[in-house]
């Protein structure tokens, strides 16, 4: 029920699968964690693949299309897809489960709703996969084989070539490693780590970032662990981290953090800082500041000040910061793995759309840049619209400023000669696609 509810809420109001989660949980009034673990792993996985899916439903439906039905029952035909057959591997048919799958639909979406499509279910059971791929192009098989809209498998054969997108696009049909980046405002590193392997959580170290390790193990969740309620750590992706560490602010400094919410890059800069300095946190949503405000009071960050505010106007300070780290909202076409939803809410106008937001957003963080002073963007899409082309034209517009290497080296050179800029890839460096440009007001 909750899986369904979850599905239907993404649906109607175009939610991330934890906020369609989140409101879906208080809705029904489910406290048991297990449960919401479940319908989460359940909901992903089924999103994940969701035009396989539906495709394999319609030509079952024949006549119909999934999206005329109301919403209940396309996310109902769409987790019982994923349960009975994706789950399984496509071989093994559990009649009995997928009785009880339907039974249990019929209590929560009502019999006579169901009743429209009770007689597909059977045959839902024995279509064979292969029968989805008949007629594809290549790039709408590549899509339908890797979950990815075909729009973007063709973006990414022009920017990468077939085979390495191929490598992405298949990359993203797994889950994403976890990442941790120890907090040494509370303690040293050394026992952190001690701490953590108490809580039974095994890592390893990440070459070339200061503080962050890959989580190879864990017996409980992460977030209920005694060593993550103490803020000896934050669940942060290495590619994150990396955009925290090009900044290199020093002791001392004024900082800009602009987009700030969740609160990742403010933690981790107010870490590197040691806590000795100001930071400025800047985000437009008072719910994701009201998470900032947890995550800064839990990891011991003493130096920052969160203002609410719409980056896309200047923003309501007068002062001039030595740097400024912008991560703007973008497409996430970095982050599939961990935003699988994200895939079927874009279209190929999107990239272009953001960027005309992100233009906003660098062009108001200008004037606050010190001169001598950094600008730090990034974003965790891999478009050249939202990226390479965006710093282009900045560059035009502000002659002041020029790119500088970023350091650590970690990653590969931009794109269009941009070869200052760094890029991350899925497929190549096991995080988030990610973009980060470090300019310098001369």
């Amino acid at each position: 029920m909750l899986a369904i509810e979850t599905l239907s809420w993404m649906e109607m109001q175009k939610l991330s699968e934890r906020l369609a989660l989140a409101r879906a949980v208080k809705q029904l009034g489910i406290s048991d964690p297990n449960a919401v673990r479940l319908a989460h792993r359940l909901v992903v996985e089924t999103v994940r693949r969701r035009n396989f899916i539906d495709k394999f439903i319609n030509n079952v439906l024949k006549q119909d299309a999934i999206s005329e039905f109301n919403l209940g029952v396309q996310a109902f035909l769409r987790l019982y897809v994923y349960k009975t057959r994706i789950a399984k591997n496509w071989s093994k048919i559990d009649i009995e489960e997928a009785e009880n799958i339907a039974k249990l639909a019929r209590s929560i979406l009502g019999w006579k709703t169901l009743q429209k499509v009770e007689h597909v279910l059977g045959l839902l059971l024995t279509q064979k996969p292969t029968s989805t791929l008949k007629g594809a192009g290549d790039e709408e098989r590549i899509g339908l084989l890797t979950f990815h809209p075909t729009w973007f498998v063709r973006y990414c054969f022009k920017l990468l070539g077939r085979k390495e997108a191929i490598a992405m696009l298949e990359v993203d049909m797994q889950p994403s490693p976890t990442y941790i980046r120890l907090n040494t405002l509370k303690t040293d590193e050394n026992q952190i780590l001690e701490k953590i392997a108490e809580d039974w959580i095994k890592v390893e170290r990440v070459e070339q970032l200061k503080y962050t390790y890959k989580v190879v193990g864990a017996k409980h969740p992460l977030t209920r662990t005694k060593s993550f309620r103490e803020g000896l750590f934050y669940i942060q992706d290495k590619a994150s981290c990396f955009a925290a560490e090009a900044a290199n602010p020093e002791l001392g400094m004024t900082l800009l953090d602009v987009c700030a919410a969740p609160g990742a890059k403010t933690t981790y800069l107010a870490q590197l800082m040691q806590n000795k300095g100001i930071i400025y946190s800047i985000d437009y949503s008072r719910r994701r500041m009201t998470v900032w405000k947890k995550e800064v009071a839990r990891m011991g960050v003493k130096i920052t000040v969160p203002i609410i505010a719409d980056a896309c106007n200047p923003l309501p300070l007068r002062i001039k910061a030595d740097i400024v780290v912008l991560d703007p909202p973008c497409t996430s076409t970095g982050a599939f793995r961990k935003l699988p939803s994200a895939k079927w809410r874009l279209t190929r106008r999107s990239a272009d759309k953001m960027a005309d937001i992100q233009w906003q957003m660098i062009n108001s963080c200008a004037e606050n840049v010190e001169s001598g002073g950094a600008l730090i963007y990034s974003t965790c899409s891999i478009t050249v619209e939202e990226n390479e082309m965006l710093v282009e034209r900045f560059l035009k517009w502000h002659p002041e400023f020029s790119l500088v290497e970023i350091t650590p080296k970690i990653g590969l050179p931009g794109l269009r000669g941009l070869e200052k800029c760094r890029r991350l890839y899925p497929h190549i460096h096991q995080c988030n696609g990610f973009f980060i440009a470090k300019l310098l007001k001369e």
